[in-house]
């Protein structure tokens, strides 16, 4: 895994709280990391489209670039006297994820962090298009955050699926495990390694199953089940080096539901999950556990990516 060093943090210049640099902060002054407070925005009125006056419009861009440029002094100003490394970038482009994304690329982040929102009555999370583009085309390990304020000693949950259910490549688990090892260490944090099992597909099939005959009952296909995934977490831990404590939570359930209780019962302030790249398409695909609860999950949320395979 590599080390976090660099922090890429988004900030939103219509607003007046900037949870993104508040949390790449936090995070930076554990890891040792450095942050920039970035800004990119566009103005269909100031693009030229529709005026003739490209010297104008160009000096009233750079003037809307300035004024942000400022703005994020400000802000960086206020996370320095915390003793938080940070530099400041803002710039023009359009649309906003495809410049979010060249500016990652860029510089080469190891962690790009955005403000998303969940509201508590809808039960979910209000996902931007420019989120879910980041989502499928960062490269980096990406943190969206949905808390205005993280915990000193935070809770982080490693979401794995250590049997593969979904063809997610099996080194996925083991960075998704590095990720959150690495910010609870870095925190003093602890850390919950969660995956969930549903047995209700197997006894739906199991007339039909060669696995599990006719015959077979209830219990013994819940047992068999559940001994294959205590088996596969038990070899993923075993090859998976560590030196910090760990929780380990299989669960029987949907993995939506369980994943949700466990968030409630350890007061989790991250869940890491793991998108697939696909070659093909050049784009990431979330993880069967992402597409099932993404939208749900009411605390942060780090998405981590693995290298396309050839």
């Amino acid at each position: 895994m590599k080390p976090i060093q660099s922090i890429l943090a988004v900030v939103d210049p219509t607003t007046d709280v900037y949870p993104a640099a508040e949390h790449a902060c936090h995070f930076a002054s554990q890891l040792g990391a450095t942050v920039e407070l970035f800004i990119c925005d566009y103005d269909q009125y100031l693009s030229g489209e529709r005026f003739f006056d490209t010297k104008g419009l160009s000096k009233a861009r750079e003037h809307l670039i300035e004024r942000h440029k400022k703005h994020l002094q400000t802000i960086a100003n206020s996370l320095k006297e915390k003793g938080c490394k940070v530099k400041t970038d803002a710039r023009w482009d359009y649309p906003l994820a495809d410049g979010i994304l060249r500016k990652a690329s860029e510089s080469k982040c190891d962690l790009l962090v955005k403000e998303t929102h969940y509201h508590n009555v809808l039960k979910r999370s209000v996902f931007s298009n420019t989120d879910w583009e980041l989502i499928r085309g960062c490269e980096s390990p990406l943190l969206l955050t949905k808390h205005d304020t993280m915990m000193d000693k935070p809770s982080i949950i490693a979401a794995v699926d250590p049997v593969h259910d979904k063809d997610k490549p099996a080194r996925l688990d083991y960075e998704i495990l590095n990720q959150a090892a690495a910010l609870a260490k870095a925190t003093n944090g602890s850390l919950h390694i969660f995956h969930s099992y549903d047995p209700a597909p197997a006894y739906a099939v199991s007339a039909d199953s060669m696995a599990f005959p006719i015959s077979a009952p209830v219990r013994e296909i819940a047992e068999g089940l559940k001994r294959q995934h205590e088996t596969a977490m038990n070899e993923l831990l075993k090859q998976w080096k560590t030196n910090i404590d760990y929780s380990i939570h299989l669960i029987e359930g949907d993995v939506r539901h369980s994943l949700l209780e466990l968030i409630e019962e350890v007061n989790a302030d991250v869940v890491t999950m793991g998108a697939v790249s696909r070659n093909a398409l050049k784009r990431l695909f979330l993880g069967s556990t992402a597409e099932q609860i993404l939208d749900h999950v009411p605390c942060n949320l780090l998405i981590v990516k693995t290298p396309a395979e050839s």
